[in-house]
């Protein structure tokens, strides 16, 4: 029998990424997808992906967009099991000494609206269904919710503040559901800048960004969507981790583990 037979699972952020690679592995085990995108084009491929799927299309930071996406899925699928939250934008490590001061708030209620703002929005519009299930609700980290340098202080800052929001849903929602999140590290994807900062680029079009990415964790790791996303399966399937809440797993390659001086360990 497959993991998610029978169960149903919410996905923001599901278009492209670490959300896409978690949609199709989740439809690999037997579940009902249901997909919030803002981006029309997303939405048009994942229609093409086999498997029960109702793709919707809203903005993840607003409450009336992820009331329709919790509503269109329950009405298709009959039930809500799991939510995963995965929108996201990064600052491109701009430092705070070289940020423009006339636009530091546009940029902070960007990206706080939708790093933060939106798991709210979407947990509060899931929350029903999921107590009713007891089901379960990983969020979407990075290692930049424990470690500088990931981003600039926008950036970092926002993760934090979700690995905040994982320790005060499970306290909140226990027994019920079960509150858990995913801390990946440097990802090769088309995660987007800040519109206030007119970022017009995605991370994987850093030049070098592979070699970056590979010599900055000990396991030397470049790392895709689809290497995460069985972690975001574990926390989900209350089958696997039935008593796991209030943890987020680091998928990184190991960055706590670099100690000073060097990244790797024998090599």
């Amino acid at each position: 029998m497959k993991i998610f037979e029978g169960k149903v699972a919410l996905v923001t952020g599901g278009g492209s990424g670490i959300g896409r690679a978690v949609v199709e592995t989740f439809v690999k085990e037997g579940a009902k997808v249901g997909v919030l995108e803002r981006d029309e084009k997303k939405l048009e491929a994942l229609n093409q992906l086999a498997g029960d799927i109702v793709a919707v299309q809203g903005d993840a930071t607003t409450c009336l967009d992820n009331k329709r996406a919790v509503e269109q899925t329950v009405a298709r699928f009959r039930r809500l099991d799991v939510l995963v939250t995965c929108v996201g934008v990064w600052d491109f490590n701009v430092a705070l000494q070289d940020f423009p001061e006339e636009k530091i708030d546009d940029a902070f209620n960007e990206i706080f609206n939708v790093n933060v703002k939106s798991f709210i929005h979407s947990t509060k519009a899931a929350l029903n269904e999921l107590i009713k299930n007891e089901g379960s609700i990983v969020y979407t980290l990075s290692n930049s919710a424990f470690y500088p340098a990931g981003g600039g202080p926008l950036y970092v800052s926002s993760k934090f503040a979700v690995r905040g929001l994982v320790a005060e849903m499970a306290y909140e929602l226990a027994p019920k559901v079960r509150v858990n999140g995913v801390a990946p590290g440097g990802t090769l994807t088309n995660l987007g800048g800040l519109r206030s900062l007119n970022q017009d680029m995605n991370l994987s079009n850093i030049p070098g960004i592979k070699e970056l990415m590979q010599g900055g964790n000990p396991l030397q790791k470049v790392f895709i969507p689809e290497d995460h996303a069985w972690t975001y399966v574990y926390l989900s399937a209350k089958e696997l981790s039935p008593g796991v809440t209030g943890v987020v797993i680091n998928s990184d390659g190991g960055l706590g583990t670099r100690g000073i001086g060097k990244v790797a360990g024998l090599l």
